[in-house]
């Protein structure tokens, strides 16, 4: 199964560098440049299927796509929830929390909202159960950086600190293949 990711397009200044998970954030300005660009090369593409997060951000970076009108939209690809930190910088819950980074799993855990457990448990059940059952060959998915980097974690056999510290840009494709749900 060849799949398509695509990282929602950018967000406003004041959400960058945030942890947004479920806030459900527009684009910018920019953020809608971006999408229109994308979509005009998304347009030349053929899908068996497209997914797409049920957020702003990701609907709105697909909506000028003609691909929009075959997207299922699903929560099953949002962001990890961060709980009462989302939509908070690193320095604002370091001051305002007091909490002190030791190493990225601890941080994880410390910030709390959804469990990193569940988290990639959700990944990787709509990406190694749902997606092969659906027998396609290609697939379209817009979603999130985070859920990005979750399955690059699980395809490549990198820690999540490694995958976290991949750049994913805003409006960036990147083109995997998964052979069978176990690898």
């Amino acid at each position: 199964m060849k799949l398509t990711l695509v990282r929602h397009c950018e967000v406003d200044e004041k959400y960058k560098n945030c942890y947004n998970g479920h806030n459900d954030i527009g684009l910018s300005e920019n953020g809608e440049l971006q999408a229109k660009e994308l979509c005009q090369v998304l347009d030349t593409l053929e899908f068996d299927d497209v997914f797409c997060s049920d957020l702003s951000r990701t609907k709105e970076s697909l909506k000028h796509s003609l691909h929009v009108k075959s997207a299922i939209y699903t929560d099953k690809l949002r962001e990890k929830s961060w709980g009462v930190h989302e939509g908070m910088s690193y320095d604002e819950i370091v001051e305002r929390e007091k909490i002190e980074y030791i190493d990225f799993m601890q941080w994880i855990d410390v910030l709390g909202g959804e469990s990193y457990t569940e988290y990639i448990k959700r990944v990787k059940e709509f990406f190694y159960d749902y997606l092969p059952s659906l027998n396609n060959e290609s697939i379209l998915v817009i979603t999130h950086a985070g859920v990005i980097r979750v399955l690059l974690s699980i395809i490549h056999d990198i820690s999540l600190e490694e995958a976290f510290s991949t750049k994913v840009e805003y409006g960036s494709l990147t083109l995997k293949r998964i052979k069978n749900k176990n690898l």
